[in-house]
């Protein structure tokens, strides 16, 4: 038998705690895999933040789908306990100094950069990358489909690499483009809205520094980056659920659970090989 039958008592380490990402430990954590923790920013820079293990790093408490991530220090002991304590440690770490001492079995840049970032093969004996920018078996030992666009989507990649961002959302009630929250300069984000307020057309859901961001279409404030960020010009920093439901704002997508179902996947078709 292979030496990578998917033990859950395997340390997986996720850089990104965003969206993605925070599907990906979710479904993990719900497959047994309990040991698992995450690395952001010390301001995380999400947009979907309702759906968002990050947001731990600041509110110290993320919980989403009954699965608590608590903030932590960098110290092993602290990862340790709060694994005993079944939550996900999140950590302020952005340039992954903890791996290690966390020396985990399985790594995955879950940061959907949409290139890489310093992520090497040296990670973890298991190194996997969410989107493009990567090279299987130059960069990761497989890759997972994020185009929401590619009938692919989901789908490992084990040679090559995965489609490059169209920059086209998923569609919600057939629309895209149109739904979308972007900087009309550079400058410091000021949010007027929150995570699931509703919003009418037109209305303002924020400003970078004196310039408005107006709701282009009506329904609820999807994503929203945090107040206080600092954006650059065209920059998308939100968008609108046209649907106007506020427990959509607060649930894993369709999307981001068959990228998390990849990548359960891709460790299972791993301990095969």
């Amino acid at each position: 038998m292979s030496d990578w039958e998917p033990k859950r008592d395997r340390i997986i380490f996720i850089k990104g705690a965003g969206e993605k990402a925070s599907a990906v430990a979710h479904a993990l954590y719900c497959a047994g895999f309990r040991k698992v923790v995450m690395t952001d920013l010390p301001v995380p820079r999400a947009e979907r933040r309702g759906v968002s293990f990050s947001e731990a790093i600041i509110d110290w408490r993320k919980e989403i789908e009954g699965v608590i991530a608590e903030r932590a220090e960098p110290s092993l002991d602290e990862i340790v306990q709060k694994w005993m304590e079944n939550k996900i440690p999140v950590i302020a770490d952005p340039d992954t100094i903890t791996l290690h001492s966390v020396k985990p079995h399985i790594f995955i840049d879950g940061v959907m950069a949409k290139r890489n970032m310093g992520t090497t093969l040296q990670n973890a004996p298991l190194v996997i990358a969410l989107g493009p920018g990567f090279e299987v078996g130059r960069d990761c030992h497989f890759a997972v489909e994020t185009n929401p666009a590619s009938p692919s989507m989901g789908m490992v990649i084990f040679e090559g690499r995965a489609e490059e961002n169209t920059r086209e959302p998923a569609p919600v009630m057939g629309l895209t483009k149109e739904r979308l929250l972007r900087a009309p300069a550079a400058g410091r984000l000021a949010a007027f809205k929150d995570i699931g307020d509703t919003v009418k057309k037109a209305e303002i859901v924020a400003r970078v520094d004196s310039a408005p961001i107006t709701a282009p279409i009506p329904g609820c404030v999807w994503g929203l980056m945090r107040d206080g960020i600092r954006v650059k010009r065209g920059q998308k920093i939100g968008d609108i659920d046209p649907r106007g439901s506020r427990r959509s704002c607060y649930e894993i997508t369709a999307e981001a659970r068959a990228i998390a179902d990849g990548v359960l996947e891709g460790i299972r078709i791993f301990s095969r090989i």
